[in-house]
């Protein structure tokens, strides 16, 4: 009996560890958080034909056809560049000398062997130098359609929607949300990503390749700061 519950113990203690590490990152292949947006319904009207304008067939005369209600269409130009770059270096140097003792007693210096056992020195000295350097980039472009999920009352739009492609190897997704002015919105019904406010813009994989790219959780334990060492 005792065994068994150290074996039970163990495993708990085991997979708690790797859902901690990995942030019990598995996640479906289609996140709610980036749904498509669907338009209210419409109450079942009788259809009309033969007239210019029917019921539920929003057409605007004096307007261009572009996104701004619930559940319609756009285009995100993905256009995405950063670059950043840090550089430190810090060198110090310090040293200090001193000595303390008689040297004259009655007029003698008193010497054993040669040598002013009433006199002490002591000197210190410290050197340090450190040097870090680090820089980064990305980009991304592309292009990614999205639907409206909300329109706010100064007419600022919540965009949202995910793209998934699956590739011989594995599947690679796209993820974009956040604001966007309609007057940003072009008659193409396009906008790029560098006027999406508050943007929030993923890039990843699931698949073989992916798991080739990535750490074991046990790996990822020896690199956490948990490790003693």
């Amino acid at each position: 009996m005792v065994n068994v519950s150290i074996h039970r113990v163990t495993y708990i203690i085991t997979l708690t560890m790797m859902c901690a590490i990995t942030g019990c990152s598995m996640f479906s292949k289609h996140h709610e958080d980036y749904a498509v947006a669907m338009p209210e319904d419409q109450p079942g009207t009788r259809p009309v034909t033969g007239g210019i304008y029917q019921v539920n067939r929003d057409v605007a005369l004096f307007e261009n056809p572009i996104a701004g209600r619930v559940g319609d269409i756009l285009t995100v130009h993905l256009v995405e560049s950063t670059t950043a770059s840090k550089k430190s270096s810090t060198n110090t140097k310090k040293a200090s000398n001193g000595s303390i003792g008689v040297t004259n007693i009655f007029g003698r210096t008193p010497t054993i062997k040669g040598v002013n056992p009433l006199q002490a020195g002591m000197a210190d000295s410290s050197d340090f130098t450190g040097e870090g350097n680090s820089a980064q980039s990305n980009s991304l472009a592309g292009d990614i359609t999205v639907t409206v999920a909300k329109r706010y009352s100064n007419g600022n739009l919540l965009i949202r929607g995910q793209k998934w492609l699956t590739l011989n190897q594995g599947q690679e997704y796209v993820r974009i949300q956040g604001l966007v002015r309609q007057a940003d919105v072009q008659p193409d019904n396009t906008v790029v990503s560098t006027k999406v406010a508050n943007a929030v813009i993923s890039y990843g994989g699931q698949g073989a390749l992916a798991d080739a790219n990535a750490k074991g959780w046990l790996a990822r334990f020896f690199d956490s700061p948990l490790t003693p060492f």
